[in-house]
């Protein structure tokens, strides 16, 4: 597996959409889980990457981090954990893709059901993200 690389859990999720939908792009959220290996696959495989090489614009939300403050699309503050728990993620990873208004773009991708055809899926999401938010 490759080495990990930690994607960054933002402050506010209405301002990293902001952020993304001023580059063009939709905003990529991955619920995560300490030990999950298949999120680990996402992140160091795919989502880190891409984001690396400016493909993307991604973000990471534990499921357990009931710490930690998170603003929401509507400027509310809450808990990774509750956020995840508000958008009915319940699977790790769970991709979603968001505009800055706060509503998804695309169908989840949700779990790795085939690794080998991830990438695929996740480039045919990402494709059909853009697509809507350049109609907005």
């Amino acid at each position: 597996m490759a080495t990990a690389q930690p994607l960054p859990t933002p402050p506010s999720l209405r301002g990293a959409a902001l952020a993304a939908a001023a580059r063009g792009e939709p905003l990529v959220v991955m619920t995560t889980l300490k030990g999950c290996v298949y999120c680990e696959l996402v992140r160091n495989s795919y989502l880190a990457p891409m984001q690396r090489e400016g493909l993307l614009v991604a973000v990471q939300v534990d499921v357990q981090d009931r710490q930690s403050n998170l603003q929401g699309f509507a400027g509310d503050t809450t808990t990774p954990a509750d956020q995840a728990r508000a958008w009915k993620a319940r699977f790790t990873p769970t991709v979603m893709f968001f505009g800055p208004d706060g509503r998804e773009l695309a169908e989840r991708l949700v779990g790795v059901a085939v690794p080998d055809f991830y990438g695929e899926y996740l480039e045919a999401r990402l494709t059909e993200a853009r697509g809507k938010l350049k109609k907005r």
